[in-house]
């Protein structure tokens, strides 16, 4: 994987910065270490690779809270709209860390919005009032409850008008159980637009056979390592997972 981004054009996080897409539609892909090295390999000339520091394949650790009962667990599940997720995802290359709140509307729509933050002690009161502007949840009843980390790769498109995150290596830790479960040969693929431009990549997918497919990190970490929780909607993408992973 290295030796293929190594032929990639370099992007600086600097330039990045005029494709945030805080407010986006986001597309998702699910697929295979060895479908995603054909991709990189078809992609190289449309996409350039995020480099920092001299890295291509940054390491994300990501804390996600919720209710004691998961409400925002269920309303994932449940396909509620204008539905919730609240994390603290730590930028390993750069050591930047953000409390982080995502919210899906009901026009399929993302908005994500984000402090820097030092800590993940939620008794800050800077931390309180941001959640309390931009959370629709009773942020003093939180609990972190599940961790990951992985790998990501970010591809921009020339004409600057979309990111492709590209994660790997998925691992994760329940924080109320202490289970542990790795997702070793799968690769989420999310593309990141502001709208339904062109996307080149769309059709490189096509072609690989790679059709969207729904994946929460949240909450398929969740549904895999607490086995107290219903899951019963999300069966048919467990299994799912559960093949792709295990093709070698």
């Amino acid at each position: 994987m290295q030796r293929i981004l190594s032929t990639y054009s370099p992007i600086s996080l600097d330039e990045m910065q005029g494709i945030k897409l805080m407010n986006r539609i986001d597309t998702k892909f699910v697929t295979t270490t060895g479908v995603l090295r054909q991709l990189l390999l078809m992609a190289n000339g449309a996409y350039r690779v995020q480099e920092i520091g001299g890295e291509r394949n940054m390491r994300y650790n990501t804390t996600y809270l919720d209710t004691p009962d998961y409400q925002m667990f269920y309303a994932h599940q449940w396909g509620h709209a204008n539905r919730q997720k609240v994390r603290f995802r730590t930028y390993v290359s750069s050591d930047i860390q953000f409390l982080e709140v995502k919210t899906k509307n009901n026009h399929g729509r993302t908005k994500k919005t984000r402090m820097e933050v030092g800590d993940m002690n939620l008794c800050d009161d800077l931390k309180r009032d941001f959640l309390g502007r931009h959370l629709c949840y009773d942020a003093s009843g939180l609990l972190p409850v599940n961790e990951n980390h992985f790998h990501r790769i970010t591809l921009v498109n020339q004409a600057m008008t979309e990111r492709l995150t590209i994660d790997t290596g998925l691992c994760f830790r329940n924080l109320l159980t202490g289970c542990e479960r790795e997702l070793v040969n799968l690769v989420v693929i999310e593309l990141k637009r502001d709208g339904l431009c062109y996307s080149p990549v769309l059709e490189m997918l096509r072609r690989l056979r790679v059709q969207p497919h729904g994946f929460s990190k949240y909450c398929i970490g969740s549904a895999l390592t607490n086995y107290d929780l219903r899951i019963n909607r999300f069966k048919p993408r467990l299994m799912e997972v559960h093949r792709i992973n295990g093709c070698a």
